[in-house]
C-alpha cells in the first residue's frame, strides 16, 4: 500500500512576511534603495572613482557637478572646497552612516529591552523608578540631550553614537515594557510558571519571543533616528570630525558656500533625506508585516 505524504497549505513564515511585507508599495522602494545604499557601502572602494580624501590641487577645488559648464567630466557631481570628489566622499558616506545607525540601534535596544524587560516583568518599586529616569531623558529634547552628553564626553563619532544610544534607549524601554505587561497574565506564561520555570527562563524564552514584532520596527525608526542624529551632531561639530566622509560633516564644511556652490550641501542632504526614508518605508512595511490586526484587515 503506498502511502502519500500531503504538504501543508500553510505558507512558510517567511513567505507570509514576505506577502503581507510587499502589500505595501513604499516598503518595497524603501527595501530596494536601502540595498543599493548597503551595496554601495560594502564596494565603497570598488565603485567610488577616486580616492575620497584626496585633494586635487587648487585649480580642482569647488568643481561644478558634469553637467554644468566649467566642469571636470573626471569629478561626475564635482568637488568639495578642498578639491576631493564629491561622489567619492558620498559612496563612502554611506560606510558611516549605516555603521552608525547599526552600532546605536542594536546598543539602544538591547540595553532598552533588558531595561524594559525588568521593568514590565518585576513591577512595583523598581518599575516605577526606571520609568520615571525615563521620562526625564524623554522630557528632554533628543538633540539637545545628545549635545549635552557628547559635550561631557567629548566630540567624536565615537562619543556621538554613545549618546544618540542613550537618547533613544527610552523607546525600546516603554515599549518592552507595555508588551511584556500585556503577555505576562497569559494563559502559556501561567503555565510555564506553574510547570516550575524560573523568572529568567520566563522572562527571555516564553516572554521576551512574543514581544518582538513591535521591537523590530522600532529598531528600523532607531536606525533612521540614529542617521539624523549623527548627522545633525556632525553638522555641529560634535560629531565625526573632517577629514571624515560622513554627510554631516560634510554639511558642516560647506554650509559657507551655500549660496555660491549650492550643489555641496545639495547631495549630501539628498543622501540623508533617501537614506532616512527608505528606512522609515521599511518600517512601515515591517509593521504591516508583524501587526496582527492588520493582516486580518
Amino acid at each position: 500500500m503506498k502511502t502519500v505524504s500531503v504538504k501543508s497549505g500553510r505558507p512558510s513564515a517567511l513567505a507570509e512576511f514576505w506577502y503581507y511585507f510587499s502589500r505595501n508599495k513604499g516598503a518595497v522602494i524603501g527595501l530596494v534603495i536601502f540595498l543599493f545604499v548597503l551595496f554601495l557601502a560594502i564596494f565603497a572602494s570598488v565603485v567610488a572613482p577616486h580616492n575620497p580624501d584626496v585633494a586635487y590641487g587648487s585649480d580642482m577645488q569647488r568643481l561644478p557637478p558634469a553637467w554644468v559648464q566649467g566642469s571636470n567630466n573626471s569629478f561626475l557631481l564635482g568637488t568639495d572646497a578642498n578639491g576631493r570628489d564629491l561622489l567619492s566622499r558620498l559612496i563612502y558616506g554611506t560606510r558611516f552612516s549605516l555603521f552608525i545607525g547599526l552600532v546605536v540601534a542594536s546598543l539602544s535596544a538591547l540595553a532598552g529591552i533588558l531595561i524594559g524587560l525588568v521593568a514590565g516583568y518585576v513591577r512595583g518599586r523598581t518599575d516605577t523608578i526606571i520609568m520615571r529616569i525615563m521620562d526625564i531623558i524623554l522630557a528632554v529634547p533628543s538633540l539637545l540631550l545628545a549635545l549635552v552628553l557628547v559635550a561631557i564626553l567629548g566630540p567624536g563619532l565615537t562619543n556621538a553614537m554613545i549618546a544618540i544610544s542613550i537618547v533613544n534607549q527610552p523607546h525600546f524601554v516603554r515599549l518592552t515594557r507595555a508588551s511584556v505587561m500585556t503577555e505576562r497574565d497569559k494563559e502559556y506564561v501561567i503555565a510555564s510558571r506553574v510547570a516550575g520555570a524560573g523568572s529568567l527562563r520566563l522572562m527571555f524564552k516564553t516572554i521576551l519571543p512574543n514581544c518582538l514584532g513591535p521591537l523590530i520596527v522600532q529598531g528600523t525608526l532607531a536606525f533612521s533616528a540614529a542617521i539624523l542624529d549623527a548627522a545633525a551632531l556632525g553638522f555641529l561639530g560634535q560629531g565625526a570630525q573632517p577629514p571624515t566622509p560622513e554627510w554631516g560633516t560634510m554639511l558642516a564644511d560647506s554650509r559657507e558656500f551655500f549660496q555660491s556652490n549650492p550643489w555641496l550641501v545639495t547631495f549630501p542632504g539628498l543622501c540623508i533625506l533617501i537614506t532616512v526614508l527608505a528606512i522609515n518605508l521599511m518600517g512601515d512595511g515591517l509593521r504591516d508585516a508583524f501587526d496582527p490586526k492588520l493582516k486580518r484587515s
